[in-house]
């Protein structure tokens, strides 16, 4: 990707909810490992939404605006050479679909600007029609025919407590649901993924920058 003058980077923020489902048995151990440790089956493929309830790209509005995404991995995640596909919701402004992009790319550097370092390969980037539900603990991400995902918080010993990881150096955020895919089926860009019953997180972001 190429390199983005800092005079021309745009303040940016993006406040709520993602899920991911991989094909990692339940646990992945990247959230804690953050990366140095190879996922459960040597390579990860996954696919993500993030439901923005607050957020702007320079002057722009964000919020109420889903996107998803699509990630493979050949190893440990640290060690990059990843490939990606972009999904943003047909109902998004012109400006805010290039902010977004931006952002995921992490052109727009801040929290999401290591994705320069790590991605490789852009394989695709699509408008969509996207929906992020939420069914009593159960998340619902629908992009289109392409994904059909599910994920539901895992219990512990007591049933009325959701299992969290808390206070880790995970990027996407430091507090996270483990969690179980009920549905996690993908049919896009040549890849056919089912990751019904593989591990899964529910994250709370509050992602900003250029800083």
């Amino acid at each position: 990707m190429k390199p983005v003058l800092t005079s021309f980077l745009k303040k940016w923020k993006i406040k709520g909810e993602l899920i991911l489902n991989c094909n990692c048995t339940v646990f992945c151990p990247c959230v804690v490992s953050l990366g140095k440790h190879p996922p459960t089956e040597t390579f990860c493929q996954a696919w993500t939404g993030i439901r923005i309830d607050e957020g702007y790209y320079d002057k722009y509005d964000l919020s109420g605006i889903n996107i998803a995404m699509m990630l493979e991995i050949p190893g440990r995640m640290a060690r990059g050479n990843w490939k990606a596909a972009v999904f943003i919701d047909e109902n998004a402004s012109t400006e805010a679909y290039d902010g977004l992009l931006k952002i995921l790319s992490g052109q727009a550097r801040g929290t999401t600007g290591l994705f320069t370092k790590l991605v490789s390969e852009i394989i695709g980037v699509e408008r969509a029609q996207i929906s992020y539900q939420t069914d009593g603990n159960t998340r619902h991400l629908t992009v289109g025919n392409k994904i059909q995902g599910a994920v539901t918080p895992i219990v512990g010993n007591d049933p009325k407590q959701e299992v969290t990881v808390n206070n880790t150096r995970y990027w996407m955020g430091s507090d996270i649901t483990v969690a179980q895919a009920d549905k996690g089926r993908v049919r896009a860009f040549a890849r056919i993924w089912d990751f019904k019953g593989l591990s899964a997180e529910i994250c709370q972001i509050d992602w900003h920058g250029p800083n």
